[in-house]
């Protein structure tokens, strides 16, 4: 089955400090792809979904999104969301207010967006909680909400940076099974994450990034059942400890 290029990457460089952390990063990133980011700390994966979510500036290179050069457009003009690792809600917002923030600013009607919302919250297992003040809410809770918030306004795109890495070990689960629902929609994603299992189940594409540089590119069974990179087998050791 034909594939079509949602996003490209071409010769992305990055530089903090003096320190190289991107060094001339070329990908293509197709339609309906669950791209999993993975690499050891300092590798470059997070930067590289800032820059694709409009949050960094590469040094050199160009992001291409569905055919046009998005480079110099602000997170707001681009066709995906982020959902970040901190939730970044906002406190003094119900529930319900958290998730149609992006609709309000696209002017969307009530109507629309009470179905919108509606739809979002059964999505996330939070059904009777649009009155709810989002400080109340578990930490799993708010990530839930962060994503349906995301996900209303019907991006392209999701990106998902290590969204479960601020969660106790007991609400992770949680979070990873409404991404997975996602997935099952056939949404593009692209995640940072370093879970390991989750990734083998669910991403249709895995990339381990190592020094700067996509150092293996594969099927999760490829990547994770049989890794020929010596660098994946250190660090899928290292994680899986």
């Amino acid at each position: 089955m034909e594939q079509n290029t949602l996003i490209s990457f071409r010769n992305i460089v990055k530089s903090f400090d003096g320190q190289v952390i991107l060094k001339g990063v070329n990908l293509d990133i197709n339609e309906k792809e669950f791209v999993t980011l993975l690499g050891p700390s300092g590798c470059g994966k997070t930067t590289l979904l800032r820059i694709l979510g409009g949050f960094l500036d590469a040094d050199e290179g160009s992001v291409i999104f569905d055919g046009e050069e998005i480079s110099a457009k602000p997170p707001y003009e681009r066709e995906l969301n982020t959902v970040f690792q901190k939730y970044a809600l906002f406190p003094h917002l119900s529930v319900y207010e958290n998730i149609a923030f992006g609709l309000k600013i696209k002017k969307m009607s009530k109507d629309i967006i009470d179905q919108k919302v509606m739809k979002m919250l059964k999505l996330i297992g939070l059904e009777g909680y649009e009155n709810k003040n989002t400080t109340l809410l578990s930490g799993g809770q708010q990530q839930r909400v962060a994503i349906a918030r995301a996900l209303a306004v019907s991006p392209d795109v999701l990106l998902f940076d290590e969204p479960t890495s601020a969660l106790d070990p007991e609400l992770v689960g949680e979070v990873l099974n409404t991404i997975r629902r996602l997935a099952e929609e056939d949404s593009t994603m692209v995640l940072v994450t370093h879970e390991i299992k989750f990734a083998r189940n669910v991403a249709t594409r895995i990339l381990f990034m190592d020094n700067g540089m996509i150092a293996a590119d594969g099927s999760p069974e490829e990547l994770i059942d049989n890794p020929e990179n010596p660098r994946l087998r250190q660090f899928l050791n290292f994680v899986s400890k």
